[in-house]
């Protein structure tokens, strides 16, 4: 059998409800959680780091680092087919995409987690780790960058995102659909994810990126405060395919005019940002200010493509569209 790391992160799928509060706390090992798997895999044969123990919403940039740097070092062993991760999912499809963008190789990652704690009688834990060893162990895997494989689907790290808080189907490609599936215990790939982009870590401290929502009746004031604290870099999560009110498109052209690079996503799921329309604050008129369409990422991952760009000196709206057109 090809042996695969597993490196563990903390959240649901390694977590236990508490006796004396009653509540689910991160508190498992990868090697506890292999043991749920006793005579289905050979343990001898997975090589266990774990990494943190956080419930997910504490996950941070300074994690993302770290586990690119871990993640790459066991890559680039000959011994190592591929590394298996356990996340929790809040915020897990943000880890995937920053892994996809900055790690450099063909063998298979795969990040699984959990819906429901090890506590519960239909704990869906073991299913999605044993999928994960498997496509770990998969040479169709190879070259599809970083995998979100959860209750037997598996999605491309750039469209993988959560669509519900409780239910085991909760992680979703959207209008592309999923990359491939476990079809009795075999792994079967649909198609191959084409918009792959590579941008390499120069440093182990991201730019600041804040993001700000617009909502009916915002004021802008959330902009310039974003500015104002010091951020480098600005995604606005805007609405219908990324326009905004006339308070925000103010704050913005501001904001742009003060060199913060600004990056307009939408907070609808699909369809992404176009141009279109011409009132003011129309994504029409956003991009003629010198602000940046998302495409189809959302708030969050524009932010991760945001921070790496301008880790890399890329601050030009011409230049940051052409990355977020890739």
């Amino acid at each position: 059998m090809a042996r695969c790391a597993l490196i563990t992160t903390g959240g649901t799928i390694v977590s236990q409800i508490d006796a004396t509060t009653g509540l689910a706390m991160p508190v498992l090992s990868g090697d506890a959680l292999l043991a749920l798997l006793p005579g289905v895999i050979d343990a001898a044969a997975i090589e266990v780091h774990d990494f943190v123990r956080l419930a997910s919403p504490q996950i941070e940039p300074s994690h993302w680092v770290g586990l690119q740097a871990l993640i790459q070092t066991l890559v680039e062993r000959d011994d190592i087919a591929g590394v298996v991760l356990t996340h929790g999912t809040a915020t897990l499809e943000e880890t995937a995409w920053f892994l996809d963008l900055t790690l450099r190789t063909d063998k298979p990652v795969v990040i699984t987690g959990a819906q429901r704690n090890a506590s519960e009688m239909d704990f869906d834990g073991p299913r999605n780790l044993l999928n994960a060893l498997r496509i770990c162990r998969c040479d169709a895997a190879r070259g599809m960058g970083v995998l979100v494989a959860l209750n037997d689907h598996i999605n491309a790290a750039r469209e993988a995102t959560k669509t519900h808080t409780l239910d085991v189907e909760t992680f979703q490609s959207g209008e592309w659909g999923y990359l491939g599936a476990l079809v009795k215990e075999r792994v079967v790939f649909h198609r191959k994810p084409t918009r792959r982009l590579h941008l390499p870590l120069r440093a182990a401290t991201l730019p600041s990126v804040e993001i700000v929502s617009m909502y009916a009746g915002a004021s802008g004031g959330l902009v310039r405060a974003a500015a104002d604290n010091g951020a480098h870099g600005l995604v606005v999560q805007a609405v219908a395919s990324g326009h905004v009110n006339a308070a925000m498109f103010d704050a913005i052209v501001k904001v742009i005019q003060q060199g913060v690079p600004v990056v307009v996503a939408t907070r609808i799921p699909r369809g992404g940002t176009r141009l279109g329309y011409g009132f003011a604050g129309s994504s029409q008129q956003l991009v003629q200010a010198g602000a940046v369409l998302s495409s189809d990422l959302s708030a969050w991952k524009a932010r991760i493509l945001l921070m790496l760009a301008l880790q890399h000196g890329t601050t030009s709206p011409a230049d940051l569209t052409r990355l977020f057109e890739t």
